[in-house]
């Protein structure tokens, strides 16, 4: 079969992959950096649970898609400083994050990550990329059903609109 037959980790990256394992690190980055401000923001103890739960999820994509692009000669992303600390009453109401906003905006990455994690699955011809992946889409879909619970328990969830009643058939 030739260069793509064998241990899948000795077979080259194409520049899908290598853009969509580099792309993820560069997010799962941004995130750690978000997240820990949102933390900041945080009031209650679960959304504070689940940023935490995103925190570490994010840490565990850079360090593994980090290991595979040096593994294969890429340069990683840049690394981005950890936010320190901060009291809530030291943040301004008006510069603060609500929670029900915080949950909306972790939502929404979590439901886009899904796409993402899909995407690279799909384009990927290395078993390992696309296994690693689905481990990435596995825990991004477990943490979207704690955040849709949360998130209804708290009655911060807006829903679209709802179809209640149908309009009659002609």
């Amino acid at each position: 079969m030739g260069i793509l037959s064998g241990n899948p980790k000795d077979e080259p990256l194409h520049y899908g992959e290598i853009f969509g394992i580099w792309a993820a690190s560069m997010a799962a980055r941004g995130a750690v950096s978000c997240y820990q401000t949102y933390l900041n923001h945080a009031g209650d103890e679960e959304l504070k649970k689940v940023l935490n739960d995103l925190i570490d999820q994010a840490k565990q994509e850079i360090k593994e898609c980090d290991t595979l692009l040096s593994d294969n000669g890429i340069p990683t992303a840049p690394i981005m400083p950890e936010k320190p600390p901060v009291k809530l009453e030291d943040i301004p109401a008006g510069a603060r994050f609500t929670d029900p906003e915080i949950a909306a905006k972790i939502a929404i990455d979590t439901s886009a990550g899904l796409v993402a994690c899909s995407q690279v699955m799909g384009q990927s011809i290395r078993e390992d990329v696309g296994a690693l992946f689905a481990k990435y889409h596995l825990s991004k879909a477990a943490l979207g059903v704690k955040i849709l619970q949360m998130n209804k328990e708290k009655g911060w969830l807006i829903p679209p609109p709802l179809q209640i009643q149908r309009p009659e058939s002609e």
